[in-house]
């Protein structure tokens, strides 16, 4: 089994920055894949950005050149650095794991989830 634990998130202004960050415990030796997904009320679910253990990224074409995501691997830990947020933005914050490649686009459901962290952004 593996836990996902996010942090990071909170309420900022257009414009603002925040980084999310996602621990990883238990059997983390399987993961291949991590990534970051967010639902908004009354959206659905979408795929924020993805990283893979060979360090492929994908992101959704609404975050390119805003959010950067990333890994450190001897922490087990996955980030998502938000950079120029728009209210837009707002959504509940998921990070996912899989022993399987996804991407921000893929229809795959990841096996592992945390249990989300909020992000909320005003004009």
């Amino acid at each position: 089994q593996v836990q996902l634990v996010e942090s990071g998130g909170g309420s900022v202004q257009a414009g603002g920055s925040l980084r999310l960050s996602c621990a990883a415990f238990g059997y983390t030796y399987n993961i291949y894949c991590m990534g970051w997904f967010r639902q908004a009320p009354g959206k659905e679910r979408e795929g924020v950005a993805t990283i893979n253990s060979d360090g492929i990224t994908t992101y959704t074409d609404s975050v390119k050149g805003r959010f950067t995501i990333s890994q450190d691997n001897a922490k087990n830990t996955l980030y998502l650095q938000m950079n120029s947020l728009k209210p837009e933005d707002t959504a509940m914050y998921y990070c996912a794991a899989d022993p399987f490649s996804f991407g921000a686009y893929s229809d795959y459901v990841p096996n592992y989830w945390g249990q989300g962290t909020q992000v909320t952004v005003s004009s």
